[in-house]
This record gives C-alpha cells, structure tokens and sequence, in this order.
C-alpha cells in the first residue's frame, strides 16, 4: 500500500506508507519528520501497487484539533516572518528577495530562505530579525532554480513545473540537448521559469540520440512509396521523415522504415517480418 500527501496546494508528492490508516483525499494527516509530526494533505488515498516500495515512511495517522492548531499557529508565524524580513530588508537597503520561510517551533528556530545577484552582508539583518521575531533566525541563500521549486508555477507546458512536484535533484541540461532536439537555441524557446534550461530537455534526450542515430539524415537521397526525394526534415516522436519528392517538389510525411535503403537497416532496426513462404506447415 502507497499513499502521496502535500505539505502545499500544488507542491511536491511525498510518498508514505499508511500502515493501519485509511485516509481519503483531502484529509490532513501527520507526516513523520526530523522535527517531529508535520500535518499535510492527503492527495492520493491508499491504494495497491504492483512493485515492490521499500523504505518508505509509516504515516503517523489523522492530524487530531490539536496538530492541525499547532500547524495553523506556524503558518502565521511563517507568514509573519515573512513580513517582517521584507520590511528589514528595505530598511537595511539589501538586493535580496524573500522566498520562502520555514519555522520549528520545537526550537524556536526561523529559517529565511533568499535569493540575491550575489553574496550579502546580512548579519545586521540577522540581528534585526532575531530582536524582532524573538527566536533564533538562520538566512540561506539559495539559486534560481531552488527558488522556482520553491515558489512553484507553470511551466510552458501549462503543467505544474517539474522541479515543484516530482524532482527530487537538478540533473545538468545543457545547449547540446536542444541541438539534438532540433530545437531552437532560443532562451525564450528552452529556458524555463528559473530562467536556465529547462530540465525536462533531458528527459527525451536520450531517445533523440539513438533515433538520431538511426534514422535517415538531413539531405540524403531516398526512396519513398511515392518516388525517390531527400530528406529535409524528421519526426523523432513519430518516428518519420519528411521527403521532398524530385518529382513536383512536393513534400511527403513517411515512416522512417520506409525509407531506409539498403533495406537491412529497416530490418536491423525492427527485425525481419516473417511471410507465407518462412511460415511452417501445421503439423
């Protein structure tokens, strides 16, 4: 049994395993954490799977009038932190912009999560906060691409971005990969919402590169069902080429296999069908 929960609207899955529980969606559950039971959303009810899943955290049971004041009282003390940051931080004149703030109430601890053009001198800010707050505070700095994780949005897909829903790590994406793609090295086209590549350019990457391998190139002479033409263009997706036909000029959409000459790379890349004549006679 499997379940996901959200310490957010829209934020990152965390997987649990509900032991005797039985939430439903939209029940708010204690999540075990190194700071003690975290109160979140239930967004996927328990349910069978297949594989094998070890390792995962017993979920400590439905959040009771008492945890879910508790977790209120901290969302307005985060929201409060919050606050008063900003209004320290225009005070101080510091080129830092609040992202995100986490507080333990076990400790007393305020933890202001920034973003900045370079590194900064906050230690007066420091102290501000902590006489302001009365509690301990820590300032992390952090990079663009934690901070889209952390303020979520929407990606050019129209889908929640990746990095605040399911990435657990940033793998390196580099301009070669949209080359692969065909893509255009456009930083409007390939960038995402943190402003570099856009991490899911790997996820394909690697199909692109054995299709790429495969497939006919870019200006080479073929024949097509239609009449023998060049290839001007490619669909890895679709696993097709486009032709330019010699005759009329026109431009056709084939399969890849079609066109393929000598006709054993059609046969290496999806092996040889059988036909009547290799069939044997029932016996």
């Amino acid at each position: 049994m499997i379940m996901a929960v959200s310490f957010t609207r829209y934020g990152r899955l965390y997987y649990l395993d509900p032991g005797e529980h039985s939430p439903k969606v939209g029940d708010r559950v204690l999540v075990p954490t190194d700071a003690g039971p975290e109160v979140a959303e239930c967004v996927w009810a328990p349910q069978w799977t297949s594989e094998e899943v070890g390792g995962l955290p017993l979920c400590a049971g439905i959040a009771d009038e008492e945890h879910l004041a508790r977790d209120e009282g901290n969302k307005r003390r985060r929201a409060e932190a919050r606050s008063v940051s900003k209004r320290l931080i225009k005070r101080h004149e510091l080129p830092m912009k609040v992202v995100g703030v986490d507080y333990l109430d076990s400790d007393n601890v305020y933890t202001v999560y920034f973003s900045a053009p370079h590194r900064v001198d906050f230690r007066a800010l420091v102290r501000d906060l902590a006489r302001n707050l009365r509690a301990r505070v820590e300032l992390r700095q952090i990079g663009p691409r934690d901070e889209a994780r952390l303020q979520g949005g929407i990606g050019p897909c129209g889908r929640d971005l990746c990095c605040a829903t399911f990435l657990k790590d940033f793998e390196p994406v580099s301009v070669r990969m949209a080359k692969d793609q065909d893509l255009p090295v456009n930083p409007l086209r390939i960038a995402g919402a943190c402003g570099r590549l856009m991490c899911c350019l790997k996820y394909e990457h690697p199909l692109y590169v054995n299709a790429n391998s495969k497939m006919p190139r870019v200006g080479l002479k073929v024949d097509t069902p239609e009449g023998p033409g060049t290839v001007v263009g490619r669909n890895v997706p679709s696993d097709s080429v486009t032709v330019r036909l010699d005759e009329g000029g026109r431009r056709c959409a084939c399969p890849s296999a079609s066109v393929c000459s000598p006709r054993k790379q059609h046969d290496t890349m999806y092996g040889e069908a059988p036909t009547a004549a290799d069939a044997s006679p029932e016996e």
